[in-house]
Formats: C-alpha cells, sequence, structure tokens
C-alpha cells in the first residue's frame, strides 16, 4: 500500500481527484468505481470544478457505484442514486446510459447482483474503485466477517453502520437494514484502489486495516494484498499509523524523483 499523508480534507480530496483525472485524461473511455457517504463529497465538488474549469471530459466514462440500500427507489433522497446525482452526475457530462448503481428495489435480488458482476466485466472492469472506511473498518457495505472473496451481493447492515448512517435520515428507524453492496472481492479485481479516510475518529481503524493483520473482520484489511491500492488520509487520520514517519519520508523521495 502507498499511504499519503496531506494536511486537511480539502488537501486529501484534490490530491484524490488528481488520481482519478489522470486515469480520465489517459483513458476516456474508462470505468470509475464510485463511493458514497460524506468522505467522497470533496473529491467530487474537485472533480466538477475540473470538468467546469479544465475541460475533464466524462463523456465517454463508465460507473459503477459500490452499494445501495435496499427498499430505497432511486427517486428517495436518502438512495446513493440520488446522492451521486446530486453530488456529481448532474454536473459532469457523464452520459446517463453509462451510470451503473444497483437497484433498490429488484425483486429478484440474486439476479440484479450477478446481473451487475456481468456489466462490470462487460465493461471491462473497474480501473479505479474509490472507498471509503466504515467506523469498523468494513469497504462498501462489506460488514465484519463478510468473505474476502464475496461478489455482489444482499448484506444484512450492522447495528454500527445503522447508526452512524442515523443522521442522513430523520431518524434511526428510518435508515434500511439492508443493502447491495459490491464484495470484496469485485473491489480487489479494479486495476487500482483509491482509498480516502478524514478524521480522528477513523484514526485507529485506518492503522489496523493498513499496519495490522488481513481480517474478515476488519474487510479493508483485504486492500493489503491488492498490487496497487493507494490510501490517502488527512493528518487526524494518520495520527495512529506506527509507520507514520516513513509514509511522510516515502512521499517526500517520491516527489523529489519527480522533479529531476
Amino acid at each position: 500500500m502507498r499511504v499519503i499523508i496531506e494536511q486537511d480534507y480539502d488537501s486529501m480530496s484534490k490530491k484524490a481527484a488528481g488520481f482519478v483525472a489522470e486515469i480520465v485524461r489517459n483513458k476516456p473511455d474508462c470505468v470509475l468505481g464510485l463511493a458514497t457517504g460524506s468522505t467522497p463529497i470533496g473529491l467530487y465538488k474537485e472533480l466538477i470544478r475540473m470538468h467546469k474549469e479544465e475541460g475533464l471530459d466524462f463523456a465517454r466514462v463508465t460507473t459503477f457505484n459500490l452499494d445501495e440500500y435496499y427498499g430505497l427507489a432511486p427517486a428517495h433522497d436518502q438512495s446513493y442514486h440520488y446522492f451521486m446525482h446530486d453530488n456529481l452526475f448532474n454536473y459532469i457530462n457523464v452520459l446517463p446510459a453509462k451510470i451503473n448503481v444497483p437497484s433498490g428495489t429488484a425483486p429478484d435480488v440474486n439476479g440484479a447482483c450477478a446481473h451487475y458482476e456481468e456489466m462490470i466485466e462487460e465493461a471491462g472492469g473497474i480501473d479505479i474503485q474509490v472507498l471509503g472506511i466504515g467506523g469498523d473498518g468494513h469497504i462498501a457495505f462489506n460488514e465484519p466477517g463478510s468473505s474476502l472473496a464475496s461478489r455482489t451481493h444482499l448484506v444484512t447492515l450492522d447495528e454500527g453502520t445503522i447508526k452512524d448512517n442515523a443522521r442522513f435520515f430523520e431518524k434511526e428507524e428510518d435508515v434500511p437494514h439492508l443493502a447491495i453492496t459490491m464484495g470484496v472481492g469485485t473491489s480487489l479485481e479494479a486495476q487500482k484502489c483509491l482509498v480516502l479516510v478524514n478524521g480522528a475518529k477513523k484514526a485507529n481503524i485506518i492503522a489496523e486495516a493498513v499496519e495490522g493483520p488481513i481480517t474478515s473482520q476488519i474487510t479493508s484489511s483485504a486492500l493489503q494484498m491488492h498490487p496497487d491500492t493507494v490510501v490517502i488520509v488527512d493528518e487526524e487520520a494518520s495520527t495512529a499509523f506506527k509507520r507514520r514517519e516513513f509514509y511522510l519520508h516515502s512521499e517526500k523521495i517520491l516527489a523529489e524523483l519527480l522533479k529531476k
């Protein structure tokens, strides 16, 4: 894993946007794996700015979202379909036909999950997968105990996840208890994984994911097995890393080499 420590949330978001933009420019028909939640909002704002001010072109890009609440229609204001349009898709030139979000209302859940995997494969696989992590270290909605080889599937949300996400709903009782999510194995097949983490409350869990043992109890730890994972954190989220000084030193050396 490459670990990059940025000063604050804004610089973390801009750094992350640089990785995504590079792939979009170098491969205009690339496939982006996208995440929801508060963490990637800054990244999406920067991509919107780059589209409007620098001409970053999404016309040939295909997107796949990590997950969706099961039981919420796309028009529901807390669905991830709604979130992505409200925070990114409505402001860039991505084609609606190339936007893919798991269906939260599919009557045949298993069939819909299998079809989602088939669509990813038919698109040529994901070039870069944007990920956040939950308070228990999960990626997407792969809660503790999820198989590290899992594919897109229906999951029951952990009580802690429901409490964490209750802030987006009027009351905790409104949070769905089920979701459709890409599996850990699905994310591990992306060409590059980009993990974004900010805030002091995530410091311990990201340190465990990066430096601790690989375990299904912290599904993000499986990213240690991925050949090209970049973890970008802000200062507050970096405090529990045992090898923090090495990560800073490594990025300094790399920056000096790139100047030559």
